[in-house]
């Protein structure tokens, strides 16, 4: 590899320059959790509502006299399971860039396209299932086989990757995934309610919350019209471009002191 590719590829991103794969990164959170949670009701970037779910199916162990009690793990305690536990390791898989650069545009290229493979392989799967798109209540979710399982980790997978490659990015778009924080900073901002100026740390936030929004609301009209398996393939396509965007995002810019 040429010394100045080389370079250009292992300089660090300047984090407040990153804006608009960041706003993106949002976009996609929305996008992937509306697809899983119209099929299942399970949100696969935002795993509180996971964990207390599998809290509430070890408490149904204790409920009620022996011999008369609910042990049996739904099928909603198994997809949440399985979203739980592959949003880990798709986490884990983040670790890989603390060895390159979590900053650097060699990382990022390379970790938002993996992101797209897993979302690709989540598309394949969904299609290889034959199964539905939206459920009708949670009581009878559209994805109930093997295939829909692997679907569920493989898109879950690829959440817990961009959220702690947005944790390390380390701005006011946070994880890009979970935006309870981001609501309470916003609601928090001193400089909430300054109008005629830019101001990051509000502005930013606003941001990622409206393009979380959007993801949602076009993710929705898309499998609504063409099925999830259509929708996680454009959504691949749009993390493609997402990846390719990093190469555009100036470097940081050491200041070394004299």
């Amino acid at each position: 590899m040429p010394d100045g590719l080389r370079a250009f590829l292992l300089t660090d991103v300047e984090p407040d320059l990153s804006t608009i794969p960041l706003t993106a990164f949002c976009f996609m959170t929305g996008f992937i959790d509306a697809v899983s949670f119209s099929a299942v009701f399970v949100w696969c970037a935002f795993q509180t509502g996971n964990t207390l779910q599998l809290a509430l199916a070890l408490a149904r162990l204790f409920e009620g006299k022996p011999g008369h009690r609910d042990e049996s793990f739904h099928i909603a305690d198994k997809q949440a399971l399985t979203s739980l536990l592959t949003f880990l390791f798709g986490a884990f898989l983040g670790r890989i860039g603390d060895r390159i650069g979590a900053r650097t545009r060699a990382w990022l290229v390379l970790g938002t396209f993996m992101q797209a493979l897993l979302t690709m392989g989540g598309a394949i799967a969904l299609w290889k299932s034959g199964q539905g798109s939206v459920a009708s209540d949670r009581g009878n979710p559209s994805w109930t086989n093997a295939c829909t399982y692997a679907a569920l980790g493989l898109i879950s997978a690829s959440m817990g990757l961009q959220g702690i490659m947005g944790k390390r990015v380390n701005t006011q778009f946070a994880t890009t995934i979970v935006l309870t924080t981001v609501w309470c900073e916003l609601m928090a901002d001193p400089k909430l309610f300054m109008m005629r100026r830019w101001i990051p740390s509000r502005d930013h936030k606003v941001m990622g919350i409206v393009a979380l929004f959007i993801g949602g609301f076009t993710s929705r009209a898309i499998l609504q019209s063409i099925g999830s398996p259509a929708a996680l393939g454009i959504g691949t396509g749009l993390r493609v471009l997402i990846a390719a965007s990093w190469l555009f995002v100036p470097g940081k810019v050491s200041t070394g002191k004299k």
